[in-house]
C-alpha cells in the first residue's frame, strides 16, 4: 500500500502544482472582478456581500478511503469548529460533500447533507467538477446560500498537509491597494461576459480544491503506511526477541533437569 500510494503521490503532486499557478491567477482575476463598478443582473449576486447572513453552504472535500493518518480527522475537525462557530451565531448550515468519508462523519453526527459525491478517481476533470460548482452557484443565487465556503486540505509538503477554509462567495474583492486596470470594456456586455468567467474561474477554484485534497491524501497515506510498517517491523522484532528468550529458558530448564537427574541417578 506504500508503494501503490507513492505512485499515485507522484502523480497528484505534479498534478497539483501544475494547476496552482492558474488557480491562484483565476483567484486574482475574481478578486479584480469583484472591485468593477460596472455591474449588472446576477452577476450583482455573485461579487456583493449580502446585508443579512442566515445561511452558510460548506463544500466539505475528503477522501473516499481512510487508512491516511489523520488526514480525514483533521478536516473533519475543521469544519465541526466552523459549523459550531457558524450556529453560535445564528446562522443554519449546509453541507455538500466530496468523498465518502465527510459524508459518513456527517450522516453520523449531524445529518445536514446538501448533496454528495464520491468516486471522482485520482484526476477529475472539470467534466466532474461542473454539476458540484453548479449546485453551488444555484443555490447561492437563488438565496438558499448566503455564503459558500471550500474546507479542504491544502498540499504544503509529502509531510506537511493543512486544512484550510477558503470562502467561495461572494467573491472576495481585492484590497484597494492592489494594482489592476483602470478600466474594462466587454463585449457584449459586462454582465454575458463576467458571470461566465465568475463561473469558470469558481469551477476553477473546487478543481483545485479536490487536486489540492488528492494530493494531500496519498501524501498522508504513503506516511501512515510507512509508518505502519515500521510498526509491524518493531512489532516482529520484538516478538522474535520474546519468542527466543522462551525458547532458550525452556532449553535450559530441560538441560538443567537432565543434569539434575544423572547427578541424581549417581
Amino acid at each position: 500500500m506504500e508503494a501503490v500510494a507513492a505512485s499515485k503521490m507522484r502523480k497528484a503532486q505534479n498534478q497539483v502544482l501544475a494547476t496552482r499557478p492558474y488557480a491562484k491567477k483565476a483567484q486574482e482575476v475574481l478578486s479584480y472582478i469583484a472591485r468593477l463598478n460596472t455591474t449588472e443582473g446576477d452577476l450583482d449576486a455573485l461579487i456583493n456581500e449580502r446585508a443579512e447572513v442566515k445561511r452558510v453552504g460548506i463544500l466539505l472535500v475528503t477522501a473516499d478511503r481512510g487508512l491516511a493518518g489523520g488526514f480525514n480527522a483533521n478536516v473533519m475537525r475543521t469544519t465541526a469548529q466552523f459549523i459550531r462557530k457558524q450556529r453560535a451565531a445564528g446562522k443554519e448550515v449546509e453541507v455538500i460533500t466530496v468523498g465518502r468519508k465527510g459524508r459518513d462523519w456527517l450522516m453520523r453526527y449531524d445529518p445536514v447533507v446538501r448533496a454528495e459525491f464520491m468516486g471522482l478517481g485520482d484526476a477529475p476533470t472539470t467534466n466532474d467538477i461542473a454539476p458540484i460548482t453548479r449546485i453551488l452557484i444555484d443555490d447561492y443565487q437563488s438565496g438558499r446560500f448566503d455564503q459558500v465556503y471550500a474546507i479542504y486540505t491544502d498540499f504544503v509538503n509529502t509531510l506537511v498537509q493543512q486544512p484550510v477554509v477558503q470562502k467561495l462567495l461572494p467573491v472576495e474583492p481585492a484590497e484597494p491597494s492592489v494594482a489592476m486596470a483602470p478600466d474594462y470594456i466587454f463585449e457584449p456586455s459586462p454582465a454575458a461576459v463576467l458571470t461566465q468567467v465568475i463561473i469558470g474561474f469558481t469551477e476553477v477554484q473546487v478543481l483545485q480544491a479536490v487536486y489540492e485534497s488528492s494530493a494531500s491524501e496519498h501524501s498522508a497515506r504513503m506516511v501512515a503506511m510507512r509508518n505502519a510498517t515500521e510498526a509491524a517491523n518493531d512489532l516482529v522484532d520484538d516478538l522474535t526477541l520474546r519468542y527466543n528468550k522462551a525458547r532458550q529458558e525452556g532449553i535450559t530448564r530441560e538441560l538443567m533437569d537432565i543434569i539434575g537427574g544423572s547427578v541424581a541417578g549417581e
